[in-house]
């Protein structure tokens, strides 16, 4: 995912910081990467289903209005949205000082964290410590990799890198490896499709994902930022979570923790506001 999002998204840093809004109709446009498990991926008859395809489904309906996903590669996703074809991108994207540069974020919708894919028979590991001279399988060339790669002396764990993550969570799987490391939501969709696995440790980055407009469309930002306020007051994250990864999320995560304001504190085109999170006046 995060080599994709930077891809995707360097180029853009500069050249559209100053997009003019588009106002949302009736139907709301909005597209994400098809092919990013669980969050969104193919289904038979050649639709999309996943976690941020219930996810845009849920903010069009608390708002009154259809939604209309359209399933594409991620390198495309930022030109469409800044040519106006879609109103937001229901995409997951790391909030982060560069990418607020040229993007206009909600609150995060969830923590971009790291965990650990371990066999169900595997003990539990609750520091990194724990780790130490462990065989870690990750995907070649993630930030997970890059992650693993610069704490190897210090931890002493041996890093064998996979071209892809299902390859990496095979290697578990088999015994080539006695963990995988990936996104903490990559992590628990392969325990929820293999009882064999289980999750471990849980690292914190400290990092969320979140929904993203153009620059200046603040007045769409801030309706479909309390539509997601709404729904983690009403319980449809959390069962969402449940759904998808498998997991009921811990009081205060920020999957189920609404945020002051609007946007990501802490980060360009953050709007301090006291305003009450709640599922009324937003049609």
């Amino acid at each position: 995912m995060n080599r994709m999002m930077k891809a995707g998204l360097a180029g853009f840093v500069t050249l559209f910081a100053c997009s003019p809004a588009f106002a949302m109709g009736d139907t709301i446009k909005t597209a994400l990467d098809g092919t990013f498990a669980p969050h969104a991926m193919p289904t038979l008859d050649g639709k999309v289903e996943g976690f941020n395809v219930d996810l845009a489904n849920l903010i069009g309906e608390r708002l009154g209005k259809k939604v209309d996903i359209t399933a594409a590669q991620f390198s495309s996703l930022i030109p469409g949205l800044q040519a106006g074809t879609y109103d937001f991108l229901a995409a997951p994207v790391n909030v982060n000082k560069e990418r607020a540069a040229s993007l206009l974020f909600t609150e995060g919708f969830m923590d971009s964290n790291f965990s650990f894919t371990v066999p169900a028979s595997a003990p539990d590991y609750k520091t990194l410590e724990d780790f130490k001279g462990k065989t870690i399988a990750v995907n070649k060339g993630s930030s997970y990799e890059s992650f693993l790669k610069d704490r190897e002396k210090e931890y002493g764990w041996k890093v064998e890198a996979y071209s892809t993550n299902t390859d990496a969570v095979s290697a578990v799987m088999t015994g080539r490896a006695d963990a995988n490391l990936a996104g903490t939501t990559v992590a628990a969709w392969a325990v929820k499709k293999n009882a064999r696995l289980k999750l471990s440790y849980e690292y914190q980055t400290g990092q969320v994902v979140a929904l993203s407009f153009r620059k200046g469309d603040e007045k769409n930002r801030d309706l479909v930022d309390k539509a997601l306020e709404c729904l983690k007051v009403d319980g449809s994250m959390a069962k969402l979570s449940e759904k998808w990864f498998g997991f009921t999320p811990v009081a205060g995560t920020t999957i189920v923790t609404p945020s002051k304001g609007y946007g990501t504190p802490g980060f360009d085109g953050y709007t301090d506001d006291d305003h009450k999170p709640s599922c009324d006046n937003l049609k």
